[in-house]
């Protein structure tokens, strides 16, 4: 206990819930890390594709970011629509059930969950690439940096969303203010003629002709700029009260900063000729052109390593909040419901920290190689929400209902667009993984609510109770010598039956003819039965031996009794044999079968 107060600090009581809520401020820094830290990404990513048929087509970059802006403005006026029809939260996923059915829900839901995973994946290992473009020597130290960022965050969410948030508050303003100031000198020493650009743009060559499918790949790569933004409909519960009204007001400030954010670094990079570079990101050369390589490069890329880290923890403070909706569902393990001792969703925070290391080796801490996956995700829960927003105002016609269904088609039709073009354009680079993998989420999420169906349909009593006394109540104690663990043992057995055996597996004749002497002399008069096993089994003869009991009772019952002596310090427990724990974890699918432990606490 010692150990776990000084990593996430002392619990919280359950009566101060409310206390932990966020303000607008620490939301903006909670909520909305996500979507701003992909301002980092967002234009190289557009960059890209353009690339690819020479540099005149980076012309068309500023155009496709208005397009990208426009959307921004559609899909944050959209969700704070349904943070007002839908105050209690849930976003996507509660919308698209109850207004377009079940499976239309977790569709949404199991993409929020994938977008959710990739989030952190891909943050983290932006982050780290800001960092490795400042000091190229750590590029080979790539997934080491990855994990070791992961396991920071996971440790500072366990600490509770209102700590978390007001450590993660500081570097999210120091990156706003920071690219804010690089957008706006960056614009100003190139039009006071300050700066000469680092490639020549000729805009002639690149209108002769319209590669409509490079345009629209570039426009699907810069639509990560999105992601992020339905973070505050799906955790309006975590703000203080008016929590609809302050989660609202949050969600148009970060769509006010991030429009602003990525309209201003692409029209620098266009500005100054900046071209994508293996080895050295957008933003990096952006600043070394602006600033030079000094004191304020160096805050602008740790910012941005900071923030790029940081983005994950909108998906620490959302994943676990939609996986816990989806668990009083019973569509998700009923664990990732209950709350830790810092009031937050600790299980569902630890389940998203183990998913994203496993992505970060899959792929290597790679940004380019997981881009492709992004995105998809996200806008098929912004298609579905924004479906289920205009069937939800149609059924309830309540207000100003006629403008804001049409709010929510134009957003609904937008996003579907962008769902298409997206999942066309990465589909071979990757996308396909997420779609292939929505279906088998689906399915598991309708096993797990079978499941607890069932054992609901079972546990439930049915007609009158009546009392029943077991045949015969057999006690066995499986021994591996005698010593004051199995002394305390028989004490306990014969207490609970008349009918008690010890057993004991002969791996070595000679140590079992000591047990048998001993056992002659402090077993209480308990019989002792040596089991042979000529394969070294200690499991296999205990398990038959219990059968064959089983099989001479059949109307009885059968308590196994563990002797088991407990250390007093925790590491000490990997030192000796777990045995019992391998019987318990057999013998609990073993019918009429009862299993205990008698503890012998050591000094």
């Amino acid at each position: 206990m010692s150990l776990k107060t000084f990593l996430i600090g002392r619990p919280i009581d359950s009566v101060k819930e409310i206390h932990e809520r966020l303000n607008k401020t620490l939301g903006l820094a909670v909520f909305s890390s996500d979507a701003l830290s992909s301002v980092a990404y967002a234009t190289e990513e557009m960059l890209i594709p353009l690339t690819l048929a020479g540099m005149t087509m980076v012309h068309y970059s500023m155009p496709i970011s208005v397009g990208i802006i426009v959307l921004i403005a559609v899909v944050a006026i959209s969700y704070i629509q349904t943070i007002r029809a839908y105050p209690t939260g849930g976003g996507a996923y509660i919308v698209a059930k109850e207004n377009l059915g079940l499976r239309a829900g977790l569709t949404a839901a199991a993409a929020l969950l994938i977008d959710y995973v990739l989030t952190v994946v891909v943050s983290i290992s932006a982050g780290v690439a800001a960092i490795t473009s400042a000091f190229p020597s750590l590029h080979n130290h790539v997934v080491l940096l990855c994990l070791l960022s992961l396991m920071v965050i996971v440790m500072v969410n366990l600490r509770g969303l209102r700590e978390s948030g007001a450590i993660f508050a500081g570097p999210v303003y120091l990156f706003v203010g920071g690219l804010l100031l690089l957008a706006a000198v960056g614009a100003y020493k190139y039009h006071a003629g300050g700066v000469q650009p680092r490639n020549v743009l000729t805009a002639a060559a690149a209108f002769q002709a319209l590669p409509f499918l490079l345009i629209m790949r570039a426009f699907a790569s810069g639509c990560t700029a999105l992601t992020g933004i339905e973070a505050v409909a799906n955790g309006v519960k975590a703000f203080r009260e008016p929590e609809a009204r302050n989660a609202s007001l949050t969600l148009m400030w970060m769509a006010l900063i991030l429009g602003t954010l990525f309209i201003g670094i692409t029209y620098d990079a266009y500005s100054y000729g900046i071209l994508p570079k293996e080895d050295e990101t957008i933003l990096s050369q952006l600043a070394s052109s602006v600033f030079g390589v000094g004191p304020v490069y160096y805050v602008i890329q740790f910012s941005t390593f900071a923030i790029l880290v940081l983005a994950a923890n909108t998906s620490f403070a959302d994943f676990p909040r939609l996986s816990s909706i989806l668990s009083l569902d019973g569509f998700m393990p009923r664990q990732l419901s209950s709350q830790g001792d810092k009031l937050v969703f600790s299980n569902g925070i630890i389940l998203l920290g183990v998913f994203s290391a496993a992505l970060i080796f899959m792929f290597g801490g790679d940004v380019h190689s997981m881009i492709p996956l992004y995105t998809v995700g996200v806008f098929i829960a912004f298609t579905l929400s924004q479906a289920g927003m205009v069937v939800h105002w149609f059924k309830n016609r309540e207000g100003w209902w006629m403008p804001s269904m049409l709010m929510n088609g134009f957003g609904a039709v937008a996003t579907a667009l962008v769902l298409l073009d997206v999942s066309y354009a990465k589909f071979a680079h990757g996308a396909w993984m997420v779609l292939a993998a929505l279906p088998v989420i689906i399915y598991f999420m309708y096993k797990i609510r079978s499941h607890y169906l069932s054992i609901n349909e079972q546990l439930v009593p049915t007609g009158p109770t009546t009392e029943t006394e077991y045949a015969h109540h057999s006690v066995i104690i499986p021994v591996s010598g005698v010593n004051m663990a199995v002394i305390n043992t028989i004490k306990y057995a014969k207490a609970i039956s008349d009918d008690v055996h010890a057993i004991y597996v002969c791996l070595d004749v000679s140590k079992a003819t000591i047990t048998k002497e001993l056992w002659d002399k402090y077993g209480m008069n308990v019989p002792l039965l040596v089991l042979d096993s000529p394969y070294r089994s200690i499991v296999e003869p205990v398990v038959d031996y219990i059968d064959g009991v089983r099989h001479v009772y059949t109307n009885g019952v059968i308590t196994v009794i563990l002797p088991e002596f407990v250390p007093s310090r925790w590491w000490e427990h990997i030192l000796h044999n777990q045995t019992a724990w391998l019987l318990k974890g057999v013998l609990l699918f073993k019918k009429g079968v009862v299993t205990t432990s008698v503890p012998f606490q050591l000094r």
